[in-house]
Formats: structure tokens, C-alpha cells, sequence
């Protein structure tokens, strides 16, 4: 099976921004993220939990990726979806937002994911073009230093939470 493939894949060579874990033993499907914040952004030190849920047509059709711990970002929804080209459906944007060479591919692989992902959160300058959060991307326009205090507040919380 390909997503207990890559699985172990990424458990036997960890990457340094992120682990992964099984919610149930034997299910490939539900993924446990933990992504750790990349250093010189907002969210270093931070302990980001997700959950990465694999469709029964994967590679088909791109995963859902939902962070458990509480994020504060305009390309990431109030309930903690992920936004980004590569979760998409396959073929055109039906808002024309994106070229269908943006958005899921069969290609693609639970690293690739998880690496666009850190790279999202890294970014200095978020998408503000189409928020998932649009209330975020708001206030990031109108009051920055307002937007970074609550993402370090949330970061501080999801590192203290994360050594209780």
C-alpha cells in the first residue's frame, strides 16, 4: 500500500520540521502531524498538531490536512483546514485562482505536503489574494504587529501545551 510506504518512509528518516504518528494502529488514512515551528518565523518553538486524512482514492485525490493546535493564519481556516494549491482537487479552478499545474497531482506525496506546508508558515508574506481566513488577512493588512502578537501567543500556548 502506497500511504503505509510512505509512512514508514518518513518514520524510518525523520525530517527535522515535522514527525508523524498513526491516530489507530494499522490505518494509513488518519495521520498524526506534529510540525515543529521553523526557526526565524512567527511560529518557532511552536508545536503544531494536525491531522492529515488520505482519501480512499489516494493518490487520486489530495488528502485534508486540519491542524489540531489553534492557528492564526490567512491561508488556514478558523477550523484549521489547510489552504494551499496542492490540497486542491485535481484540473481547473473554477475561481481562476490557480492553474491546474498548482493544484494536487497524483506526483505529489505526504512529504510534499508537509514540506509546502512548513513553507506556508515560513513565508514572510502570506497569500492575501484569496484568504481562507479573511479575517486574518485583514488584519494583517491593517495592523501587522497586531496579527504577529497573536501568532506568538498561539505558538507560546501550543509549546506549553505541549510539555504539560
Amino acid at each position: 500500500m502506497l500511504l503505509a510506504r510512505q509512512f514508514e518512509a518518513l518514520r524510518k528518516t525523520p525530517d527535522s520540521g515535522f514527525s508523524v504518528g498513526l491516530f489507530e494502529e494499522d490505518n494509513y488514512y488518519e495521520w498524526k502531524v506534529l510540525i515543529i515551528g521553523p526557526p526565524d518565523t512567527l511560529y518557532e518553538g511552536g508545536f503544531l498538531e494536525a491531522r492529515l486524512s488520505f482519501p480512499q482514492e489516494f493518490p487520486l485525490l489530495p488528502p485534508k490536512m486540519q491542524f489540531i493546535t489553534e492557528m492564526h493564519h490567512p491561508n488556514i481556516y478558523k477550523d484549521g483546514t489547510v489552504c494551499i494549491s496542492i490540497l486542491h482537487a485535481p484540473g481547473e479552478d473554477q475561481y481562476g485562482y490557480e492553474d491546474a499545474g498548482e493544484r494536487w497531482m497524483p506526483v505529489h506525496t505526504a512529504e510534499s505536503i508537509l514540506v509546502s506546508v512548513i513553507s506556508l508558515l515560513s513565508s514572510d508574506t502570506p497569500n492575501l489574494d484569496s484568504p481562507a481566513n479573511v479575517d486574518v488577512a485583514k488584519q494583517i493588512r491593517t495592523n501587522p504587529a497586531a496579527y504577529k502578537k497573536e501568532v506568538r501567543r498561539l505558538v507560546r500556548r501550543s509549546a506549553e501545551k505541549a510539555f504539560e
